[in-house]
């Protein structure tokens, strides 16, 4: 009855408001009669909501800053409200009006704490589309056990104990772990749990009721005393669950524990393959067939010859197609022409090593000038990595020449030294573990290089065993950047590849770290490569993010099959790109995503290439090749490579030039970190840059000249640029527009504008 007597008399001030904002422009002596009815019953109804509102809370002995600020919203309501009732006496309408308002106002502020209080601060937000908790199918193994009533088995102990660890990690470790003892609390492993804090024991085995754990995680949050302090609280089935664990005396299982995070298998697996169909025989297809037919999802034809060409020449040259090319693979009727497109794209050595060095680039830091070059504490590996895509180097070898390097090839794992050794967990040694662990492995280290993870299982002392093969001498272990006194040793981070040899130098440890990872029985390493190609081609990858492996991959089997594939055909990331390009999954149509994070959902359905964005080094070229080369000599292809290259290239491409504020608006990262993915959304500073930018602007003012003194008419002008920079001739609709820019005449200005215009339609910058 509490709503229906104090809160529902209380909010009639909205009606009596809105019947106020209609007399203000009808003027009505009936709406005037009702809305003083309402607000004296509002009035009295607020003064007793107060007086039962201070009871309440003296006899549940609440508190927190939440309850305090609904106490004096209320009461200020309460006097708010009296004082409106109160103006109705004097006959000033206008005050009456004010103070209604106002009142109104406090009403929905108190409520709104009020609400807070009894249903949580996310009451509003919970509800909203998105916001929704998406239950499993089925009973869950926490369901289950908890509808036990007698002894658990070793394995139900072993599943509630992974329930409870998973809500202790996600919610208190932060606090209340090795790393952080809020009030000598820590409840990351039995001995602790029982153990308790300052205060005394949380857990009192087989009595729930009697747990400070219980009592604390379900005080209504704003209690000073509710746990936990900061974040979401714990949802009704988590308490439970706790409950439940302590009934049952609190249980921990016997031996190894399972882990609370998903560990993906390391070892290689090779799955059948599905039976072809009388429209699939391409082993990828097969598998997506498999997926899409369990998830209910359609096959769609695939895109038309225009649309595959300028895909698949931009996902291995990087470069968009020449207008005379789209034109003749439009006209070839040959069955199998999209396969013979592709091995033509990939025997194009130069352009092919030329587009791929953006990729590792990011991936292995490598840039071509900066601070790092001026003190010598950086080195470029620019020469080896172009020859070795040139050469399309077995992934395997890549590998090894990376980890076990010579003068060439060391660039990568020495890491950025100019800084200097900023803290214990940025050294030079820690951060080639981190980035070798992260490029090829898909783990991300760096919270175990400064504490035990919370993400993860890795500990701390992981961190250091693996950072110590790059060492010259062991390394003490540093917590939060406090020295332990420990040395770690040295260790890989999967001991079923091999032991390090801890006495060896520093070149002998690295050669059996290359020889370990590159193991055919090192699955992880292949996995990772496989998903991270497939993310470059795909827009996404079958695992998500790319540096998660441990992560549920939306197709195990294909994933699976894929890494197994690339083993058997000689590590051969070549016809890793050709399996993936002929398959008429990567020929369907795009699909576009509304927000960036949309792309690592956990309820994400693979139905299709992602559309994508032209990277920051694609637009350049694109520019290069549709209007005018961007870049002049002061391209590393000008000024750095070797004569043999230099020779090869047709014009300056983006991949080699050091980067600039162009480069950087577009989404160009710097190397002071790896980058294995890069942000396919627009945002303000790209929007900038190619409205106002200097470096783009000039361009296209250089290419309106050489334009202007080609196609001295308007016709032949607009069909030339539509076909160079979108591969057709423009509709009707468009060649109009453009004529209507140029004029009879086309000047310099009008050509820049149009051009621009071309560059900036998402038929331009997008793959679609």
């Amino acid at each position: 009855m509490h709503p229906l007597l104090v809160h529902f008399p209380i909010g009639l001030l909205g009606i009596a408001l809105l019947f106020e904002l209609i007399d203000w422009k009808h003027k009505s002596t009936v709406l005037r009669d009702g809305t003083r009815i309402i607000t004296w019953i509002s009035a009295g109804s607020a003064v007793v909501a107060v007086v039962f509102g201070l009871l309440l809370a003296s006899s549940e002995d609440s508190s927190g800053t939440n309850l305090e600020i609904h106490r004096w919203a209320g009461i200020a309501t309460m006097v708010l409200s009296l004082a409106t009732a109160f103006t109705l006496r004097s006959g000033n309408r206008g005050l009456f009006r004010g103070l209604l308002l106002t009142t109104v106002f406090g009403v929905s502020f108190a409520g709104h704490y009020g609400a807070m209080l009894t249903h949580g601060e996310d009451y509003l937000t919970s509800v909203l589309p998105g916001n929704e908790t998406v239950e499993p199918e089925g009973d869950t193994e926490a369901d289950f056990v908890l509808t036990n009533n007698g002894a658990l088995t070793p394995e139900q102990i072993q599943n509630v104990n992974v329930e409870v660890r998973t809500i202790l990690a996600h919610n208190c470790y932060s606090c209340h772990s090795e790393t952080k003892m809020k009030g000598d609390l820590r409840l990351d492993s039995k001995d602790v749990i029982m153990k308790g804090g300052e205060h005394g024991v949380v857990v009192v085995p087989n009595h729930p009721d009697k747990s400070e754990l219980i009592r604390r995680i379900s005080l209504p949050k704003g209690h000073k005393e509710a746990m936990p302090t900061k974040g979401k609280r714990l949802t009704e089935k988590e308490i439970k669950l706790l409950e439940f664990w302590i009934e049952k005396g609190a249980p921990w299982p016997d031996g190894k524990e399972k882990s609370i995070y998903r560990v993906a298998e390391l070892a290689p697996r090779t799955p059948a393959v599905p039976a072809a169909t009388a429209e699939l025989s391409k082993p990828v297809d097969l598998f997506v067939n498999a997926y899409f037919q369990k998830n209910n999802i359609a096959w769609k034809p695939v895109v038309d010859d225009r649309t595959y060409i300028r895909r698949v020449s931009l996902d291995i040259v990087g470069l968009l197609p020449a207008p005379e090319k789209v034109d003749a693979f439009v006209a070839d009727t040959r069955p199998d022409k999209r396969e013979l497109l592709a091995k033509e794209l990939l025997a194009q050595n130069d352009a092919y090593a030329q587009h791929w060095m953006t990729f590792w680039n990011d991936a292995l830091r490598n840039d071509y000038d900066g601070t790092g070059y001026i003190t010598g504490g950086r080195f470029s590996i620019s020469k080896w990595l172009y020859a070795s895509l040139l050469d399309n180097k077995p992934y395997n070898w890549f590998v090894k020449e990376l980890i076990s390097p010579d003068k060439e090839s060391e660039g990568f794992i020495k890491g950025i030294k100019w800084r200097g050794t900023i803290n214990s967990s940025q050294r030079t040694e820690m951060q080639a573990a981190q980035n070798v662990a992260q490029v090829f492995l898909g783990l991300n280290l760096k919270c175990a290089s400064c504490h035990d993870s919370f993400i993860s299982d890795w500990k701390l002392a992981d961190a250091y065993a693996f950072a110590n093969i790059f060492a010259d001498t062991l390394l003490e272990i540093n917590r939060c950047d406090k020295p332990t006194g420990k040395i770690a040793g040295t260790r890989v981070l999967y001991p079923e590849l091999g032991e390090i040899e801890v006495n060896a130098s520093t070149e002998k440890r690295l050669r059996q770290l290359a020889d370990f990872l590159v193991q055919p029985k090192d699955g992880r390493l292949y996995r990772t490569l496989v998903n991270r190609v497939w993310a470059q081609m795909m827009g996404r990858g079958i695992v998500e993010p790319v540096d998660a492996m441990d992560n549920l991959p939306w197709s195990q089997d294909l994933l699976d099959w894929m890494a197994s594939d690339f083993v058997t055909n000689g590590y051969d990331v070549k016809k890793l790109i050709y399996t993936i390009v002929t398959s008429k999954t990567y020929q369907l149509p795009s699909s576009s995503v509304k927000e960036a994070g949309d792309i690592a959902a956990a309820d994400y359905k693979f139905t299709g290439m992602v559309r994508r964005r032209l990277t920051a080094e694609q637009f350049a070229d694109a520019i290069s090749t549709s209007f005018i080369p961007m870049y002049g000599d002061t391209s590393i292809a000008a000024k750095k490579l070797p004569e043999d290259i230099k020779q090869r290239l047709p014009f300056p491409r983006a991949a080699f030039v050091k980067n600039d504020p162009f480069l950087t608006s577009l989404g160009r990262p710097n190397r002071e970190t790896v980058s294995t993915g890069r942000t396919s959304q627009a945002n303000l500073l790209q929007a900038l840059e190619l409205t106002n930018g200097s470096k783009f602007t000039e361009t296209l003012k250089a290419g309106s000249k050489v334009w202007k003194s080609q196609y001295p008419t308007s016709d032949s002008l607009v069909t030339a640029l539509y076909r160079k920079a979108l591969g057709r001739a423009p509709v009707p609709k468009e060649l109009a527009a453009a004529k209507k820019i140029l004029g009879p005449q086309p000047s310099e200005e009008g050509i820049q504008d149009l051009v621009w215009a071309i560059a900036l339609v998402p038929e331009f910058q997008l793959i679609y």
